[in-house]
C-alpha cells in the first residue's frame, strides 16, 4: 500500500472556479444515480488528462457524488475519484467510518493481484497440511513483532480449519539488523521451530548453507508490491498486508476463494 500512497498523492487535485454540483438539493434525488450522472473512461480519459496514462474502467464509486475510476500512471495501476460535477479528483485513502476499512487499499489490493506464479515456493515453510485445498502465500521478518503476532493465528486457523495452509517465506527487512542472517539460517534448515525461536528473541545457530533463496526474496517481493511484514497472498492472488485474527484469516481466505467450508 506504500507504493499506492506514494503515487496516488503526486496526482494534483484537478480545481474549477464554483462549487461541486455532487450533494446538491437538485440531486439525483429518489432515483438512480446512474439515471442522472454519467462517466465513460473516455470522458474521465480527458478530464485527469496528462496526470494519468490510461483509464481502465469507471464505476459508481462506494463514496456517493462519486466515480471509482481505476487508472495506470507508469507501471501502476491506481483507484482515483471523481466527483459528479467533474470538477474534482480526489486521491489517497478513503476510509469507510463503518468498520474503518480503506476504500483505496482495498481497490488497489484488487487491482493489483499478483500471480502465483511468480512466487518461488522451494524454500517456503509449509504451516498446516501438506494435502490442504487452500494455501496462503505468508512474507514474514523472523524479527518483527507484528509476524510473531500474526504466526501466532496462522497456528489457530490451521487447527481450527485443516483445508487451509501457509507456505512461509522469509522476507527480512533492513530496520531489523539481525533478520538477514537468522532468515538464511531459518531456510537452511527449513525449520518452523527456528522461525518460532527467533519471534521468541532467541539465538539462532548460523545457517548451515549456501543459499540464495532469501535474497531471491529481497529481490522479488518489492517487484511485487509487498514491501511490508507480515503480507499474505491469498490463492487468488489477493494482497492483504498487516496483522489479522484467526476468525479474520478464515472469514477472508473463505470468500475469496469461494470456498464454502464442509
Amino acid at each position: 500500500m506504500t507504493r499506492c500512497i506514494s503515487v496516488l498523492t503526486a496526482l494534483l487535485l484537478l480545481t474549477a472556479a464554483g462549487p461541486a454540483a455532487a450533494f446538491t438539493a437538485d440531486g439525483c434525488g429518489a432515483g438512480s444515480c446512474a439515471s442522472c450522472h454519467s462517466l465513460d473512461p473516455k470522458e474521465a480519459g480527458t478530464i485527469l488528462g496528462g496526470l494519468v496514462d490510461k483509464v481502465n474502467k469507471v464505476e459508481m464509486a462506494e463514496v456517493p457524488g462519486m466515480w471509482l475510476v481505476e487508472v495506470e500512471k507508469g507501471p501502476n495501476k491506481l483507484p482515483v475519484y471523481i466527483d459528479f460535477s467533474k470538477k474534482y479528483v480526489l486521491s489517497g485513502s478513503v476510509i469507510r467510518l463503518a468498520d474503518k476499512g480503506d476504500v483505496t487499499q482495498e481497490r488497489f489490493a484488487r487491482m493489483n493481484k499478483i500471480d502465483l506464479k511468480r512466487i518461488p515456493l522451494d524454500d517456503a515453510l509449509l504451516l498446516g497440511r501438506k494435502d490442504a485445498k487452500l494455501k496462503v502465500v505468508v512474507f514474514t521478518d523472523p524479527e518483527c513483532p507484528f509476524c510473531k503476532k500474526l504466526h501466532d493465528e496462522l497456528k489457530v486457523v490451521v487447527r481450527r480449519d485443516p483445508e487451509i495452509a501457509f507456505l512461509i517465506k522469509l522476507y527480512p527487512l533492513k530496520m531489523h539488523p539481525n533478520a538477514y542472517d537468522k532468515a538464511k539460517s531459518i531456510v537452511c534448515a527449513r525449520s518452523l521451530e527456528l522461525l518460532e525461536l527467533s519471534f521468541a528473541g532467541k539465538p539462532l545457530p548460523a545457517a548451515k548453507c549456501t543459499t540464495k533463496a532469501v535474497d531471491q526474496t529481497l529481490t522479488l517481493a518489492p517487484e511485487l508490491g509487498i514491501q511490508s511484514t507480515p503480507t499474505l497472498v491469498l490463492p487468488n492472488g489477493l494482497v492483504m498486508p498487516g496483522y489479522k485474527t484467526a476468525d479474520e484469516l478464515i472469514k477472508r481466505i473463505r470468500e475469496e476463494t469461494g470456498a464454502a467450508r464442509g
